[in-house]
C-alpha cells in the first residue's frame, strides 16, 4: 500500500494572519503578508486567486451570517482591493505583454468590481494588454471605448442578477461591432445558463478558465446574422417585464400600504425600520423583474430564500416575506408568468426553517448588494 503525501499549501501559514489583518483594518500588515508570499516564491496568480479571492468570498459569507457589519465588510473589501492594486506593481508581477488586447468591464449598474479586477490582473500576468474599465460601465461608453481601443475581445462581469438586462444590452452591442464577448460572475448562474440565454460567445466560471478560453481564441460573432435582443428572449413579447419595471414604484407603494394589516408586527416599526422595509420591497420587485426578463423561476426563488437566510441571521422572521409575496401575487394576478414566479418563490420560502424570534427593534432591512 502506497501512502500519498498531501501537497504542502504554500499559503496556509498566511491565510489566518491575512484574515486578521483585513478584518482588523490593518492595510499595511495585509500588504506585507501578500508581498512576503511573493518574495517567498509564490507566483502572483496563485496569490490573487487562491489567497485574495477566497479571502473576499469569506468576507461576503461572514457578512451574510451577520458576523461582520456592512461597514466592516466595506472596510475589508477596500483593503483587499488596495492590496491587489499594490500587488500589480510588485517586481514578481511584471510581465512583458506578448498577446493582444482585451477590454474587461463590469456591466452598467454593476458595482461589484473585484471579480473583473482579478480577471484583468490574471490576464496581464499571462501577457495580455488589458483595458480595465472598472465598475458600472454604461454600454454607450463601453462601445465608444471599443471603437477607439483596438480590443480583440470583451470580458464582461456581473455579480447581481438584476443587472442581467444591462448585461444583455452590452453583449449584443459589442457583438454588433464584431467583437466576441466572454462573460462571468454570479449573475450568469453557476452553470452559465444566463450567459447562454443572453447569447454570449463564451462563459467562464473563474478567471483561470476565462484566461484559458481567451488564449484558445473565441470566434468572432456573425455580423450577417443581425441578431437583436428580442431574438434571444421571445417571451418578452408578453410585456410582463416592461409592466413590472415601469410600475415598480406603484407596486412597492401598494405592497407597503397593505403590509401593516397582513403583518401586524409592522405596526410597531420605527420610521427607519419602515424605510428599510421599503428598500427591501424595491429589491424584491427588481429581482422579480430580472426573473421575468430571463423567464427563470429559480432566479427569483433563490433570491427569496437567500433573503430569508439573511433575515434569519439577523433574528428577523422569514415569515415577514410571505405577506409581501402574497400582495404582489394579488396585484399581478393578470400576469401569468409573474404569478408563476411568485408561486415558486412562496413554495421555496415554505421550505425555510423558522428562525429564532426577533430581538426588539429588528427589522427586515438588508443590503443584498453588500458582499460580492
Amino acid at each position: 500500500m502506497t501512502l500519498e503525501l498531501a501537497t504542502p499549501d504554500p499559503l496556509s501559514a498566511v491565510r489566518d494572519r491575512l484574515w486578521d489583518a483585513v478584518t482588523g483594518r490593518d492595510e499595511h500588515l495585509a500588504a506585507g503578508l501578500v508581498f512576503g508570499a511573493l518574495d517567498d516564491g509564490v507566483d502572483p496568480e496563485t496569490v490573487l486567486l487562491d489567497l485574495l479571492a477566497p479571502l473576499q468570498a469569506k468576507v461576503g459569507t461572514e457578512w451574510a451570517a451577520n458576523r461582520l457589519t456592512v461597514t466592516q465588510e466595506h472596510a475589508a473589501s477596500a483593503i483587499t482591493e488596495r492590496v491587489i492594486a499594490a500587488l500589480a506593481h510588485h517586481p514578481a508581477a511584471r510581465v512583458t505583454p506578448h498577446r493582444g488586447r482585451v477590454t474587461v468591464a463590469c456591466v452598467d449598474q454593476e458595482w461589484h468590481a473585484l471579480p473583473a479586477r482579478l480577471l484583468a490582473e490574471v490576464l496581464v500576468l499571462r501577457g495580455w494588454q488589458v483595458d480595465f474599465l472598472g465598475a458600472q460601465v454604461p454600454t454607450p461608453h463601453l462601445i465608444a471605448h471599443l471603437h477607439a481601443g483596438g480590443s480583440e475581445a470583451v470580458a464582461l462581469s456581473s455579480s447581481v442578477p438584476t443587472r442581467l438586462p444591462a448585461a444583455h444590452a452590452a453583449i449584443t452591442s459589442c457583438q454588433a461591432i464584431g467583437l466576441p464577448v466572454i462573460v462571468g460572475g454570479a449573475a450568469f448562474g453557476p452553470d452559465g445558463r444566463n450567459a447562454r440565454l443572453l447569447g454570449a460567445n463564451a462563459w467562464a466560471p473563474d478567471a483561470r478558465e476565462a484566461a484559458r478560453q481567451l488564449a484558445a481564441g473565441i470566434p468572432a460573432p456573425d455580423l450577417a446574422a443581425g441578431r437583436q435582443q428580442i431574438d434571444d428572449l421571445p417571451h418578452l413579447a408578453d410585456q410582463e417585464y416592461t409592466f413590472v419595471v415601469r410600475g415598480q414604484q406603484v407596486l412597492v407603494k401598494e405592497v407597503l400600504a397593505q403590509l401593516e394589516s397582513r403583518f401586524p408586527a409592522m405596526a410597531a416599526y420605527t420610521p427607519q425600520q419602515r424605510e428599510h422595509t421599503a428598500e427591501d420591497l424595491v429589491h424584491i420587485v427588481e429581482f422579480l423583474a430580472a426573473a421575468l426578463y430571463c423567464d427563470d423561476d429559480e432566479l427569483f426563488a433563490s433570491f427569496i430564500t437567500w433573503t430569508a437566510g439573511i433575515l434569519a441571521a439577523r433574528r428577523v422572521p422569514a415569515r415577514s416575506l410571505r405577506p409581501a409575496l402574497d400582495v404582489l401575487a394579488a396585484e399581478l394576478r393578470d400576469f401569468p408568468r409573474s404569478v408563476r414566479l411568485l408561486d415558486a418563490a412562496r413554495r421555496a420560502l415554505d421550505t425555510v426553517s423558522p428562525p429564532t424570534p426577533p430581538h426588539p427593534g429588528t427589522h427586515p432591512g438588508k443590503d443584498p448588494g453588500a458582499p460580492a
